[in-house]
Protein backbone atom coordinates (compact mmCIF):
# COMPACT_ATOMS: atom_id res chain seq x y z
CA UNK A 1 0.00 0.00 0.00
CA UNK A 2 2.48 2.54 0.67
CA UNK A 3 5.73 0.49 -0.30
CA UNK A 4 8.56 2.72 -1.15
CA UNK A 5 7.05 5.99 -0.01
CA UNK A 6 8.85 8.31 2.36
CA UNK A 7 6.44 9.51 5.49
CA UNK A 8 7.64 11.73 7.85
CA UNK A 9 5.91 12.13 11.29
CA UNK A 10 6.64 14.62 14.02
CA UNK A 11 5.18 13.95 17.36
CA UNK A 12 6.27 10.09 16.88
CA UNK A 13 7.72 9.02 20.37
CA UNK A 14 4.85 8.25 21.96
CA UNK A 15 0.89 7.68 21.18
CA UNK A 16 -0.72 8.60 17.39
CA UNK A 17 2.50 9.29 16.15
CA UNK A 18 4.17 6.34 17.46
CA UNK A 19 1.09 4.35 16.07
CA UNK A 20 0.87 5.94 12.80
CA UNK A 21 4.93 5.22 12.11
CA UNK A 22 4.45 1.71 12.80
CA UNK A 23 1.48 1.39 11.01
CA UNK A 24 3.34 3.07 7.95
CA UNK A 25 6.04 0.88 8.43
CA UNK A 26 4.13 -2.37 8.45
CA UNK A 27 2.53 -0.81 5.12
CA UNK A 28 6.40 -0.47 3.05
CA UNK A 29 6.66 2.83 4.03
CA UNK A 30 9.96 4.47 4.81
CA UNK A 31 9.07 6.00 8.01
CA UNK A 32 11.24 9.33 9.45
CA UNK A 33 10.26 9.63 12.73
CA UNK A 34 10.64 12.62 14.54
CA UNK A 35 10.22 14.72 18.52
CA UNK A 36 12.33 16.85 20.58
CA UNK A 37 15.33 14.38 22.16
CA UNK A 38 16.95 11.34 20.72
CA UNK A 39 16.30 8.99 23.71
CA UNK A 40 12.26 8.99 22.79
CA UNK A 41 12.78 9.13 19.02
CA UNK A 42 15.55 6.49 18.83
CA UNK A 43 13.71 3.12 19.70
CA UNK A 44 10.41 3.90 17.51
CA UNK A 45 12.93 3.64 14.67
CA UNK A 46 14.29 0.57 16.04
CA UNK A 47 10.71 -0.36 16.44
CA UNK A 48 9.68 0.32 12.86
CA UNK A 49 13.29 -1.27 11.12
CA UNK A 50 12.21 -4.53 13.23
CA UNK A 51 9.42 -4.26 10.53
CA UNK A 52 11.68 -4.56 7.34
CA UNK A 53 11.46 -1.10 6.69
CA UNK A 54 14.06 1.74 6.44
CA UNK A 55 13.64 4.51 9.38
CA UNK A 56 15.32 7.71 10.52
CA UNK A 57 15.28 9.25 13.42
CA UNK A 58 15.68 12.93 14.17
CA UNK A 59 15.61 14.50 16.88
CA UNK A 60 14.50 18.27 16.70
CA UNK A 61 11.73 21.31 17.84
CA UNK A 62 9.50 21.71 15.15
CA UNK A 63 8.13 24.27 16.69
CA UNK A 64 11.52 26.83 15.36
CA UNK A 65 12.27 27.26 12.02
CA UNK A 66 15.89 25.06 12.88
CA UNK A 67 13.71 22.48 13.58
CA UNK A 68 11.81 22.25 11.06
CA UNK A 69 14.21 22.56 8.32
CA UNK A 70 16.74 20.25 10.66
CA UNK A 71 13.78 17.06 9.97
CA UNK A 72 13.46 18.26 6.18
CA UNK A 73 17.56 18.59 5.37
CA UNK A 74 18.02 15.27 6.90
CA UNK A 75 14.84 13.41 5.41
CA UNK A 76 16.18 14.60 2.00
CA UNK A 77 20.05 13.89 2.38
CA UNK A 78 19.03 10.06 3.44
CA UNK A 79 16.02 9.53 0.68
CA UNK A 80 16.08 12.51 -1.66
CA UNK A 81 12.65 13.05 -1.28
CA UNK A 82 8.87 12.67 0.78
CA UNK A 83 5.52 11.59 -0.07
CA UNK A 84 4.10 11.82 3.58
CA UNK A 85 4.03 14.17 6.13
CA UNK A 86 1.90 14.15 9.14
CA UNK A 87 2.19 17.14 11.31
CA UNK A 88 0.77 15.45 14.69
CA UNK A 89 3.13 16.98 17.02
CA UNK A 90 1.17 18.67 19.81
CA UNK A 91 0.98 20.12 23.56
CA UNK A 92 -2.68 20.49 25.28
CA UNK A 93 -1.75 23.01 27.71
CA UNK A 94 -3.33 24.20 30.99
CA UNK A 95 -6.71 23.70 31.22
CA UNK A 96 -8.04 27.08 32.84
CA UNK A 97 -10.43 30.33 31.72
CA UNK A 98 -8.54 32.48 29.21
CA UNK A 99 -8.37 35.10 32.26
CA UNK A 100 -6.42 32.82 33.96
CA UNK A 101 -3.88 31.40 30.96
CA UNK A 102 -0.34 32.30 31.62
CA UNK A 103 1.29 33.82 28.57
CA UNK A 104 4.18 31.96 28.49
CA UNK A 105 2.40 28.81 27.89
CA UNK A 106 -0.07 30.38 25.68
CA UNK A 107 2.89 31.10 23.54
CA UNK A 108 4.30 27.86 24.21
CA UNK A 109 0.88 25.62 22.52
CA UNK A 110 0.65 28.20 19.99
CA UNK A 111 4.36 27.60 18.88
CA UNK A 112 4.00 23.71 18.86
CA UNK A 113 0.30 23.39 17.80
CA UNK A 114 -0.04 25.95 14.63
CA UNK A 115 4.09 27.40 13.66
CA UNK A 116 5.30 24.03 14.12
CA UNK A 117 3.13 22.27 11.20
CA UNK A 118 3.50 25.62 9.11
CA UNK A 119 7.11 25.57 9.80
CA UNK A 120 7.65 21.82 8.45
CA UNK A 121 5.12 21.99 6.22
CA UNK A 122 6.57 25.05 4.37
CA UNK A 123 10.24 23.68 4.60
CA UNK A 124 8.51 20.11 3.35
CA UNK A 125 6.37 20.93 0.59
CA UNK A 126 9.44 22.48 -2.04
CA UNK A 127 10.89 18.73 -1.77
CA UNK A 128 7.27 16.64 -1.68
CA UNK A 129 6.52 13.97 -4.54
CA UNK A 130 3.26 14.57 -7.17
CA UNK A 131 0.84 12.49 -5.35
CA UNK A 132 2.30 13.86 -1.84
CA UNK A 133 -0.19 13.90 0.95
CA UNK A 134 -0.16 16.32 4.07
CA UNK A 135 -1.98 15.11 7.49
CA UNK A 136 -2.89 17.46 10.14
CA UNK A 137 -4.39 15.84 13.23
CA UNK A 138 -7.08 18.43 14.43
CA UNK A 139 -9.17 18.08 17.15
CA UNK A 140 -12.82 18.07 18.69
CA UNK A 141 -11.59 21.70 19.98
CA UNK A 142 -10.73 22.95 16.34
CA UNK A 143 -14.31 23.14 15.36
CA UNK A 144 -15.88 23.85 18.38
CA UNK A 145 -14.75 26.50 21.20
CA UNK A 146 -15.30 25.01 24.35
CA UNK A 147 -14.34 26.78 27.66
CA UNK A 148 -10.81 25.90 29.14
CA UNK A 149 -9.09 24.70 26.47
CA UNK A 150 -7.98 28.06 25.62
CA UNK A 151 -4.59 27.94 23.21
CA UNK A 152 -5.33 24.08 22.48
CA UNK A 153 -8.35 24.82 20.63
CA UNK A 154 -7.17 28.09 19.28
CA UNK A 155 -4.11 26.75 17.97
CA UNK A 156 -6.18 23.78 16.19
CA UNK A 157 -9.38 25.96 14.56
CA UNK A 158 -5.63 27.58 13.22
CA UNK A 159 -4.64 24.22 12.14
CA UNK A 160 -8.13 23.74 10.68
CA UNK A 161 -7.26 26.39 8.17
CA UNK A 162 -3.97 25.62 7.65
CA UNK A 163 -4.83 22.65 6.22
CA UNK A 164 -7.18 24.38 4.11
CA UNK A 165 -5.14 26.90 2.46
CA UNK A 166 -2.50 24.01 1.62
CA UNK A 167 -5.12 22.28 -0.13
CA UNK A 168 -5.80 25.20 -2.05
CA UNK A 169 -2.07 26.34 -2.81
CA UNK A 170 -0.42 22.92 -3.08
CA UNK A 171 -3.03 21.50 -5.51
CA UNK A 172 -1.29 22.43 -9.22
CA UNK A 173 1.94 21.19 -7.57
CA UNK A 174 -0.19 17.48 -7.20
CA UNK A 175 -0.18 17.62 -3.20
CA UNK A 176 -3.06 17.32 -1.30
CA UNK A 177 -3.91 18.60 2.01
CA UNK A 178 -6.47 16.86 4.68
CA UNK A 179 -7.18 17.80 8.39
CA UNK A 180 -7.84 14.57 10.62
CA UNK A 181 -9.33 14.59 13.84
CA UNK A 182 -9.14 11.04 15.65
CA UNK A 183 -11.35 11.63 18.26
CA UNK A 184 -10.81 10.36 22.15
CA UNK A 185 -8.11 8.05 22.62
CA UNK A 186 -6.28 5.73 25.26
CA UNK A 187 -2.96 8.38 25.38
CA UNK A 188 -1.21 11.06 27.81
CA UNK A 189 -2.30 13.70 26.62
CA UNK A 190 -6.62 12.51 27.10
CA UNK A 191 -5.87 11.57 30.44
CA UNK A 192 -4.01 14.73 31.28
CA UNK A 193 -7.55 16.69 29.51
CA UNK A 194 -9.59 13.85 30.99
CA UNK A 195 -8.08 12.62 34.87
CA UNK A 196 -11.40 11.39 35.93
CA UNK A 197 -12.47 9.18 33.00
CA UNK A 198 -11.44 5.43 32.50
CA UNK A 199 -9.07 5.53 30.18
CA UNK A 200 -10.25 1.89 28.97
CA UNK A 201 -13.26 3.20 27.67
CA UNK A 202 -11.11 4.88 24.73
CA UNK A 203 -9.31 2.77 21.55
CA UNK A 204 -5.91 2.45 21.26
CA UNK A 205 -3.97 4.62 18.80
CA UNK A 206 -2.79 1.29 17.05
CA UNK A 207 -6.63 0.77 16.42
CA UNK A 208 -7.15 4.51 15.02
CA UNK A 209 -4.73 4.18 12.19
CA UNK A 210 -6.80 3.55 9.41
CA UNK A 211 -7.51 6.81 7.71
CA UNK A 212 -4.32 8.10 8.17
CA UNK A 213 -2.84 5.09 6.08
CA UNK A 214 -6.07 5.83 3.58
CA UNK A 215 -4.46 9.79 3.14
CA UNK A 216 -1.09 8.47 3.01
CA UNK A 217 -1.99 5.87 -0.27
CA UNK A 218 -2.42 6.59 -3.63
CA UNK A 219 -6.17 5.00 -2.73
CA UNK A 220 -6.97 8.92 -1.55
CA UNK A 221 -5.38 10.60 -4.69
CA UNK A 222 -7.91 13.41 -5.56
CA UNK A 223 -9.14 13.90 -1.82
CA UNK A 224 -7.39 17.08 -0.63
CA UNK A 225 -9.40 20.08 1.42
CA UNK A 226 -11.26 17.40 3.62
CA UNK A 227 -11.39 16.89 7.20
CA UNK A 228 -11.86 13.34 8.56
CA UNK A 229 -13.11 12.05 12.12
CA UNK A 230 -11.08 8.88 12.16
CA UNK A 231 -13.23 6.72 14.24
CA UNK A 232 -15.85 7.21 12.02
CA UNK A 233 -13.96 6.26 9.03
CA UNK A 234 -14.76 2.56 7.36
CA UNK A 235 -16.18 1.02 4.45
CA UNK A 236 -12.86 2.94 2.13
CA UNK A 237 -10.16 0.77 2.67
CA UNK A 238 -9.73 -1.71 -0.34
CA UNK A 239 -6.58 -3.79 1.03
Amino acid sequence: MLTDKVAVITGASKGLGKALALAYAKEGAKVVVNSRSEESIRPVAEEAEKLGGEALAVAADVSTKEGAEKLVERTVERFGSLDILVNNAGVLGPRVAIAEYPEDEWNSVIEANINGPFLVSKAASPHMNDGGSIINVVSGVSVEGRAEWGAYSVSKFGLEGLSQILAAELEELGIRSNAVDPGGMRTEMRAAAYPDEDPMSRITPEENTAVFVYLASDESKGVSGQRFKAQEFGGVLSF
